[in-house]
């Protein structure tokens, strides 16, 4: 009889779980580069959009006295621009995850479909095997009650008194052997058929295994199919709502392009109005206390204005140039969005004097008096929104000097009023032609705008 396999070379145990489930851990090996690329893309598309972000109190600047309409869509097309890289991104890693589950599921239903054929292959050799150990066992049996039942007759000294010719024994002897022979080969058989049993145990138990964890790591894809599946249709979604959107704001930015430019001429002339204006008021002023001078001569008396601005009730004496601080801030924590100077707007090709310093002030914030003063107005523009408006008087070099609050969303004083330095004059907003909430603060020296930098 030829020697039985030893089933315990296929037998995998814990280890031949591991290597069972190996190619499902292979499965993400191959798509490791790409997932890195798509990580990439969507971490680039991230920064994109968070310097779009910071970028856009710029952009509000950039677009400050502009139709607000004109604005609101720049704004908004400014957003869904810096959002639509990182969507198609999502987009992207999303169909990425569903083609890999998709895979693991192909290959995870294949494998699970070998190890349960294995477990039915598995189970029908044991009761095969039952058999035979069963069989064993019964002719070991019968041997046993056999030898007990002629106990004695067949031994080697019964053998060589009891012959009564060479013949009788060899023949006695041989069936004796014979017969040993038989039973050392029942017994190897029942040992085999044991060891064979106990080895196919084992295996069906590991295969058992691996086929709860297939069922596992199966029930797992599922779930992770249908998150990749409905990130995808979320992201296509928001994708074909951005991209209409897109075009709707840039169909609306190009209807709103007249407006806005004819709006934006119309504040550079509200800004000129309030320039010639207010050298009106110096001249009438200056008139006036010029009048005052020469009466208070002809009375003998002396004195007189000295340049000054005795009659503006300005009590801004203690600066001799624009080169020299002047005014104090107007907001508690002043923290500059935007400087004074030439602006080119982003939409409408066009450069325009930004007249003033922009102050972040969110809604509400107290503005306060630079310095002492008159406040000549508190009145609403149509650019310039909710306007303070107040006059300081005159320094020791005869320079009139005025400042302009603008934006605001509320009135602390009137016109007429006295005040002081860092005294509330109103609360920051976002009136007129503003994109957000925040204090335009403008410098007149004898009537015209200056960069209020140089005074603060």
């Amino acid at each position: 009889m030829s020697t039985p396999r030893n089933p315990r070379s296929r037998v995998p145990g814990r280890g031949g779980i591991a290597a069972a489930l190996a190619v499902v851990l292979l499965l993400g090996g191959s798509s490791v580069v790409q997932a890195d690329d798509l990580d990439d893309r969507r971490a680039a598309a991230e920064r994109q959009q968070a310097a779009k972000e910071k970028e856009r109190e710029s952009l509000e600047a950039e677009l400050e006295h502009t139709d607000s309409q004109l604005a609101d869509a720049v704004l908004e097309l400014d957003r869904v621009e810096g959002r639509l890289p990182v969507a198609e991104a999502e987009l992207a890693v999303a169909e990425a995850e569903l083609q890999r589950a998709e895979r693991e599921a192909a290959i995870l239903a294949q494998r699970l479909a070998d190890a349960q054929l294995e477990e039915a292959q598995v189970t029908q050799q044991l009761q095969d095997g039952s058999g035979k150990v069963d069989g064993a066992r019964d002719d070991i049996a019968q041997m046993a009650r056999e030898e007990f039942r002629g106990a004695g007759s067949t031994s080697t000294i019964g053998l060589v008194t009891g012959a009564q010719s060479t013949e009788e024994f060899i023949d006695g002897y041989s069936v004796s052997s014979s017969a040993a022979r038989i039973r050392a080969r029942t017994l190897a058989e029942l040992q085999d058929a044991e060891a064979t049993a106990r080895n196919l145990q084992a295996r069906l138990t590991a295969i058992r295994e691996v086929v709860t964890e297939l069922k596992r790591l199966a029930d797992e894809n599922v779930r992770s199919k249908e998150q990749a599946k409905q990130a995808a249709v979320e992201r296509k979604a928001e994708i074909e709502r951005l991209i209409r959107e897109q075009e709707r704001l840039k169909a609306r930015i190009e209807k709103r392009k007249d407006a806005a430019l004819a709006n934006m001429q119309s504040n550079e002339q509200e800004l000129s109005s309030i320039e010639s204006d207010l050298k009106s008021i110096i001249r009438d002023q200056k008139a006036r206390d010029q009048r005052l001078a020469e009466r208070q001569a002809e009375q003998g008396t002396s004195g007189g204005s000295s340049g000054g601005g005795g009659s503006s009730g300005g009590g801004g004496g203690n600066g001799s140039s624009g080169t020299m601080s002047f005014l104090s801030y107007p907001t508690a924590n002043p923290f500059i969005t935007s400087s004074y100077g030439m602006r080119f707007h982003p939409v409408l090709n066009y450069s325009r004097l930004h007249a003033g310093t922009d102050f972040r002030a969110y809604c509400g914030t107290p503005i306060l008096a630079a310095a002492d003063g008159t406040v000549l107005y508190a009145r609403t523009l149509a650019g310039l929104g909710n306007q303070v408006l107040i006059d300081h008087g005159y320094t020791s070099s005869s320079q009139s000097v005025m400042t302009s609050s603008n934006h605001l969303t509320s009135f602390a004083v009137s016109a007429g009023q006295r005040v002081s330095r860092g005294q509330l004059i109103g609360y920051s907003g976002t009136t007129g032609t503003s994109t957000a909430c925040h204090l335009h603060f403008e410098l007149y020296i004898n009537g015209s705008t200056v960069d209020p930098m140089t005074w603060l």
